[in-house]
């Protein structure tokens, strides 16, 4: 199995990369949080440095419904030694839905078709697609993945959900599995992966159809016990933010520690302090991310509304130091 690291704006960027890499490493390929100008700004700019992204393999997506911006993001990408990017399909937010971006995009497969084959025909580098299954209802997706069908795009990459879910209610697995059965495309699978029980309930609907399609396609009622997996590839997003041992325990290793946690965090805090400007910046990453570290803790709530209080690095560190000394790691 493939693992992927999803793109999350303000989450993922270069600072917790080069963390994760450092104490994890079990990452095969790391997507960037979207580009969305023409031409890269300076914080676009340093999240997509080779050298804030040594030892690591790296593909920057973008966020456009322009194929000239999309083209022109591509080529200054090139020059930075890029050889593949992913368009971003699957953004929810309003805000970037109402400009037919993202997800929104979805809503116009006309104006979608016609993109994609401007993009395909003329970018220099390979391209993915990370996509939703529709905006309002997944009787849309049959008709999208017609679209994505003609074009010989390096990966898609499916988050079944539709725009107006957001990220509430329950992947779409009926359409995941369309694809599966009529894509001729290298697929991942992301969405809702956040513990163990997750990634072997979609192992087993994944063995279930692999299995279905065995017997279809030879007439025999059993299934060898090798006969290859149907998606190989996963992207995690909020599951490796919540528990960054994840991948390792789907992989057959022990959970990490809290002292493991407690290292990842401290270089996660270094790298902001190192790069952005005032303490202000960085305390606001942090509190970001602790929306998510505080799920492994047993009785987290006070300490990380003293977080969210909190206007300087040496209390900040002071709580989080209680917190790691009071509270107990809690695997679940």
């Amino acid at each position: 199995m493939k693992f992927y690291l999803a793109p999350m704006e303000g989450l993922t960027g270069f600072v917790f990369r080069n963390a994760y890499q450092k104490h994890f490493g079990n990452i095969d390929t790391y997507f960037t949080p979207f580009i969305n100008n023409k031409k890269m700004n300076y914080k676009e700019i340093k999240d997509i440095l080779p050298e804030h992204n040594e030892g690591m393999h790296v593909v920057p997506q973008i966020l456009t419904n322009r194929a000239e911006d999309f083209l022109a993001i591509a080529k200054e990408l090139g020059n930075y030694g890029y050889e593949s990017v992913n368009l971003n399909l699957g953004c929810p937010s309003g805000t970037v839905v109402a400009k037919h971006r993202g997800a929104g995009f979805l809503a116009v497969p006309e104006e979608l078709d016609h993109f994609l084959e401007e993009i395909f025909a003329e970018c220099p580098l390979r391209i993915s697609v990370k996509t939703r299954v529709g905006v309002n209802d997944a009787g849309e997706w049959e008709h999208l993945l017609s679209i994505y069908e003609k074009f010989p795009m390096e990966e898609l990459i499916i988050h079944p959900r539709v725009q107006k879910d957001f990220y509430n209610n329950t992947p779409d697995m009926e359409a995941f599995l369309y694809a599966v059965e009529n894509s001729r495309h290298t697929l991942c699978y992301n969405g809702d992966i956040c513990s163990v029980e997750d990634y072997r309930t979609w192992r087993q609907q994944m063995e279930e159809k692999r299995k279905c399609a065995f017997m279809q396609e030879s007439g025999q009622q059993t299934d060898p016990e090798d006969t290859g997996s149907l998606v190989s590839h996963l992207m995690l997003g909020r599951g490796v933010l919540k528990n960054p041992g994840l991948i390792g325990e789907l992989t057959g290793h022990a959970p990490i520690t809290k002292d493991q946690f407690h290292a990842f965090h401290d270089d996660i805090l270094k790298g902001y302090l190192d790069v952005m400007s005032g303490e202000r910046n960085t305390l606001f990453r942090m509190k970001e991310l602790w929306f998510y570290f505080a799920k492994y803790f047993t009785e987290p709530e006070k300490y990380v509304k003293q977080i969210n209080k909190t206007q300087h690095v040496a209390e900040y560190r002071v709580i989080v130091d209680n917190l790691f000394r009071e509270q107990e790691w809690e695997q679940k």
